[in-house]
């Protein structure tokens, strides 16, 4: 993706530049975690002012209460609608196509990158649908089926594997919705440790998975599953990435955390608008894209 923005205040997706690895096939086995290591502070001026970006609106799409979102690498643009059917916008903001499901399930979060598949997950029927570009159903899997537990957030790999969090056993679980079998398992509790985990959102990028935890912060695991460390950003329901940045959405402005270096940089919203009526923010190459009860308001930047 390009400049400027990424989610979040509370749902949304996503825009990635590089391309992660295909995630090993090993056979599904509990993995050896890694000691607890905390990420240092980002290296940030707090009483600095944050940046003025050039935002130029083009349109708003008419969408109440629009839900969880995500951009491919093409930068189209995927919203659930509030019966969470799921609509596609090219990057200015035009209709290209909508989804609507047979049986409709809460649409907890969306994963476009991958453009040859969508991935929908709906968390109250427990069930991954899969779509190709053109949002044709490919396959649903319902995991009440294939786990015992309980699943929180999931997330599609490039390598078109599936990223689960089982609530039930504080399990992070790689899933291959073709074979359906678990490819790989990564035990939670000892890293999770005593705290009492809000799981809200979760994230491949660059070959490192990021589970934000709402309550604790951001836990980076590598493409097999391996605990790394963790981000010290709370309070979040969800992140983005553009280019070697995460980045999200607080006290109303965009942070920007460079993930090799530790800096930190602020980006303003559009002058005139109420920060607490955003719900979510994405940002592609050339376009940015704010969420509100209103619906989707596009800007070039």
């Amino acid at each position: 993706m390009a400049l400027a923005f990424g989610f979040l205040a509370l749902n949304a997706v996503q825009a990635q530049v590089t391309v992660p690895s295909a995630a090993s096939s090993a056979p599904a086995a509990t993995q050896a975690v890694a000691p607890v290591q905390a990420a240092p502070a980002p290296k940030d001026d707090a009483s600095a002012a944050p940046t003025v970006a050039a935002w130029k609106m083009l349109r708003l799409i008419k969408l109440p209460n629009p839900g969880a979102a995500s951009l491919d690498r093409r930068g189209v643009l995927y919203v659930a609608d509030a019966d969470n059917n799921l609509r596609q916008y090219g990057p200015e903001g035009l209709p290209l196509s909508t989804y609507a499901p047979a049986q409709p399930g809460h649409a907890a979060q969306v994963e476009a990158w991958n453009v040859t598949t969508t991935m929908i997950f709906n968390d109250d029927r427990q069930q991954l649908v899969l779509l190709d570009r053109f949002l044709s159903l490919i396959s649903e899997v319902r995991l009440g089926d294939v786990l015992d537990g309980t699943v929180r957030v999931a997330t599609l790999a490039p390598d078109n594997f599936i990223w689960l969090l089982d609530e039930s056993t504080l399990t992070l679980r790689e899933f291959d919705p073709n074979t359906l079998r678990q490819v790989q398992n990564t035990p939670l509790d000892l890293i999770i440790g005593r705290s009492r985990p809000d799981f809200r959102f979760i994230r491949q990028y660059q070959n490192n998975t990021y589970l934000v935890d709402r309550s604790t912060g951001i836990y980076v695991f590598d493409n097999l599953g391996n605990y790394k460390k963790k981000l010290p950003f709370t309070g979040l329901s969800m992140v983005g990435f553009r280019s070697d940045e995460l980045y999200y959405l607080d006290g109303g402005a965009l942070h920007f955390f460079h993930l090799y270096n530790q800096t930190e940089r602020r980006v303003a919203l559009p002058a005139g608008l109420d920060p607490g009526a955003v719900r979510q923010v994405l940002v592609g190459e050339t376009f940015a894209y704010i969420f509100t009860a209103a619906g989707v308001a596009v800007y070039q930047m």
